[in-house]
């Protein structure tokens, strides 16, 4: 007799998401347990019954998302919760919804930046705190691991429109008057930024080149992840060969956004950090601004320059929205692309980012390429390195003990300061991976010594 599969397989559930491959890792079955234990788990955060539950429901563009979203939202209403369904609609937008309507959670089905084989779910609370390995996720495996037996129905749910009301939101956080005309390639990656962001900078006047602005779960043009340099290869070329003032470019739940500039190089994420803190104190003089330790040396050196403080969060969008709140940051950024906003629930947003950007490039005088080029000139970074290892913690001591001369710092990882350079080793969440990002301050030569120094340490 051949052995099912289990209902949620453990590898599923990661550090700050549900996650795997459809048909052999996730289905509508799964999905559908993930609803009625995500409802048991939110009851118990919450303290309430249950039968109290307010809950957004939201799912991107792929193709098995409608099917996924109808049973985790069925799985919902099976426990008695109360489900606002948005349908299809970006991630950032479902955190719209949950924290403009002040509900008890929120479920996102998306596989984000994935290849089109996955699905999975986000789940936040109230707020739009994020559900992550540690704080909900496991509670979650282990609700559905223990059997979730009866049901005691009693749930509903209602069609939201929430498009407007989103759109409305991200324009309020630049002057529109404020943006000049420019030359745009926009890439949305066949995923949901198209029908997100479009509107709005249509809105803006600009001369928009549209590519892979069609939803499309087949993602028929390149894969849905720009941090993939051979999913940024269409962008590039276009900005390039039309002149653009800069190009900007989407993952697949559009809750992402990524730069590249006027001469067609890709805008690094701590050096996009560092521009968008340094936007965020010109309107709020003496903020806090979150970063991570991966990050260049430029975002703390432009936040003390702009007046403002800067702490550190540990990497993740569940780290960085608890630690917005707690260091009552105005803005926070990571390296991979994620920006956080205090007026935007302490969350994650694409668009916003984009339309911060074009207001500066507006009112500074200068074009992204030239910025860019002022940070490429000071800070040497290697980008973010993986080495496959056996055990990572013994080589992290192992790391530790070789540099202790320097600044020893324990918050993700180990993170290593000198002087005139610095890095970060940091254990992968899902794989046997060390991940290494490295800087110096003195020039590219140093930079590449340093790398394959701490490389031959990490890979001996």
């Amino acid at each position: 007799m051949t052995e099912q599969p289990p209902l949620a397989p453990p590898g599923i559930f990661k550090a700050y998401d549900i996650r795997g491959l459809y048909g052999t890792e996730m289905d509508e079955t799964t999905a559908h347990a993930i609803g009625r234990a995500f409802a048991r788990v939110l009851a118990r955060l919450r303290g309430r019954e249950p039968g109290e539950l307010r809950v957004g429901l939201g799912r991107d563009m792929r193709l098995t998302a409608p099917a996924m979203a109808a049973e985790l939202r069925d799985g919902l209403i099976f426990e008695g919760a109360t489900v606002l369904d948005a349908g299809m609609v970006a991630t950032e937008m479902l955190y719209q919804l949950v924290g403009s309507r002040q509900l008890d959670g929120g479920a996102m089905v998306t596989a984000s930046h994935n290849p089109k084989a996955y699905t999975g779910v986000k789940l936040v609370r109230e707020g739009t705190l994020a559900l992550s390995g540690d704080t909900g996720i496991g509670d979650v495996r282990r609700e559905i691991e223990a059997g979730l037996g009866h049901a005691p129905g009693g749930g509903r749910f209602e069609e939201v429109d929430i498009w407007e009301e989103y759109r409305s939101q991200a324009l309020s956080f630049i002057d529109p008057e404020a943006v000049r005309p420019m030359k745009l390639v926009v890439d949305g990656g066949n995923g949901m930024a198209g029908p997100m962001v479009g509107p709005i900078l249509r809105r803006l006047g600009l001369d928009l080149d549209e590519i892979c602005f069609e939803p499309d779960g087949e993602f028929p043009d390149h894969g849905p992840n720009p941090l993939l340099e051979e999913n940024r290869r269409l962008i590039v070329e276009r900005v390039r060969s039309t002149g653009a003032d800069l190009g900007i470019a989407w993952d697949g739940d559009a809750d992402r956004c990524f730069f590249v500039d006027g001469s067609g190089e890709f805008c690094d994420g701590d050096f996009v950090c560092a521009l968008l803190a340094r936007a965020a104190l010109a309107k709020s003089p003496g903020a806090t601004i979150l970063y991570d330790p991966r990050s260049s040396r430029a975002v703390p050196d432009l936040v003390a320059a702009g007046g403002g403080r800067s702490a550190l969060s540990r990497v993740g969008h569940a780290f960085f929205k608890q630690g917005m709140r707690d260091h009552s940051a105005m803005f926070g950024g990571e390296v991979s692309g994620h920006y956080y906003f205090r007026d935007f629930w302490c969350a994650d947003s694409g668009t916003i980012p984009a339309l911060l950007m074009l207001e500066l490039l507006s009112t500074g005088g200068q074009a992204l390429a030239e910025l860019m080029a002022g940070f490429r000139s000071r800070y040497f970074i290697s980008g973010e390195i993986n080495s496959e290892v056996g055990d990572s913690e013994a080589k992290l001591a192992e790391i530790a003990a070789r540099y202790a001369d320097g600044g020893i710092a324990r918050l993700d990882g180990v993170s290593v300061d000198y002087p005139e350079w610095h890095f970060n080793v940091r254990p992968s969440n899902t794989e046997p991976l060390l991940r290494l990002n490295l800087e110096s301050l003195l020039s590219p030569e140093h930079m590449e010594e340093k790398r394959d120094e701490v490389l031959g340490l990490i890979r001996a």
